[in-house]
């Protein structure tokens, strides 16, 4: 059953000229950087914070935040600094970061030392995401994707005994070695901040959560394949000596809602504003560089059917907006409309917490507080009123029908 909704935004560069990035092919990393405009960027950060903060106000259970790096589609290169910002400016709702990419700092205690800071700063508010990033973050910040899971691990260790073991210490890793492991700024929530991980149905990163008991966060794959994701996670979690519950779960869905569904559905249409695409365009050897997945991985059943199935978020086939909506990996419609759908959701998956990806793209400021408004006076109460009818493991959902 669902206890917290958050609401999210890629707060993108909406300013970019698109007949370009069509002429070259893609829009990120190499897309030149003489196309972005700080005057223009100066407005949408500060309308974005306002809806940001608008949520916090109205119903909304805190915000989500997360980080891209050399792209268009988020203005979030560090999202320390943007929870930073978030920390002061808004008085309630927890801030969820998913999260900071752990594999490209050469320095994981700096991560430790802001995300301790801003957990301060807010009151102790901040939920920790750590997650290892698209595979042309690392290839911008000159780190060998071989070594991304393995750093991700380490930089992960590093930081949570720097949050609860009384320093000072020694850290002698692999990739990383302290000779004093000191931070005097040390979290709020003891023994640290709660920390979740998002990804796009890895299984590497789904069992590395159940193993750490970590919940973890799907970000909108095709329904058809999430029971591949949470009967992963409960294996794991058995072998681990555990049961699982709603709060290992949780779920972003892209949502748009207006006051019909013919104004929702063309809104909806914000989220596809990059070349007709949700997350750009870019070559596969850019968001999987040689030895950003592994063997293992790309060879299991569960990378297998992700692959296989089209997808949004990197890593799957691009797809066309009408199949977007037909594998629920976008919902819109009227509060009613929306209320049903995201019901078929909760009985396929049974979340404790759920992020509303709830404005995009070009859509305007006046249509996403509208959208906001009828979330949190409708959507919101309706879903966390609502028990999901479903026992996972033994029964599927024909997805489309």
């Amino acid at each position: 059953m669902v206890k917290e909704v958050y609401f999210f935004t890629e707060m993108g560069f909406t300013a970019y000229p698109q007949d370009e990035a069509r002429r070259r092919g893609y829009n990120n990393l190499m897309f030149p950087n003489e196309h972005f405009s700080p005057e223009r960027a100066r407005e949408l950060y500060a309308m974005y914070f306002d809806e940001l903060l608008y949520a916090t106000e109205t119903g909304f259970d805190g915000v989500m935040i997360n980080e891209h790096h050399n792209n268009p589609l988020s203005m979030m290169p560090s999202v320390n600094v943007i929870g930073a910002v978030l920390a002061r400016t808004t008085r309630k709702g927890r801030i969820v970061f998913l999260g900071n990419v752990l594999p490209i700092h050469d320095n994981p205690l700096r991560v430790a030392e802001e995300v301790a800071m801003i957990d301060i700063l807010s009151g102790g508010r901040v939920v920790c995401g750590f997650v290892r990033g698209l595979g042309q973050e690392s290839i911008a910040t000159n780190t060998n994707p071989i070594y991304n899971r393995e750093r991700f691990d380490e930089a992960h260790d590093v930081i949570v005994k720097a949050w609860t073991t009384p320093g000072p210490f020694r850290w002698e890793g692999r990739h990383y070695d302290y000779r004093v492991v000191n931070p005097w700024i040390r979290p709020l929530q003891r023994p640290h901040p709660p920390i979740w991980i998002p990804g796009v149905v890895s299984p590497e990163s789904v069992r590395w959560a159940a193993e750490h008991r970590y919940p973890y966060v799907a970000l909108a794959p095709p329904l058809g394949v999430i029971d591949e994701i949470y009967d992963l996670y409960d294996d794991v979690a058995a072998r681990a000596g555990f049961t699982t519950t709603p709060e290992h779960r949780g779920y972003v869905i892209r949502v748009s809602v207006a006051d019909t569904d013919e104004k929702a559905y063309e809104e909806g249409r914000h989220f596809f504003w990059q070349l007709g695409t949700s997350f750009g365009v870019a070559p596969r050897h850019w968001l999987q560089p040689p030895g950003y997945v592994s063997r293992e991985a790309r060879g299991s059943r569960r990378e297998q059917a992700r692959t296989g199935s089209s997808n949004v978020t990197p890593g799957g086939p691009s797809i066309s907006y009408e199949e977007a909506h037909a594998t629920y990996q976008i919902v819109s419609g009227s509060p009613d409309t929306v209320i049903k759908k995201l019901q078929r959701i909760l009985d396929v998956v049974d979340p404790a917490y759920m992020v509303f990806w709830g404005r995009e793209g070009l859509m305007s400021h006046d249509v996403a507080v509208h959208g906001i408004d009828l979330m949190t006076r409708e959507v919101i109460p309706a879903i966390k009123a609502y028990q999901p009818q479903r026992e996972r493991g033994r029964r599927r959902v024909a997805v489309g029908t």
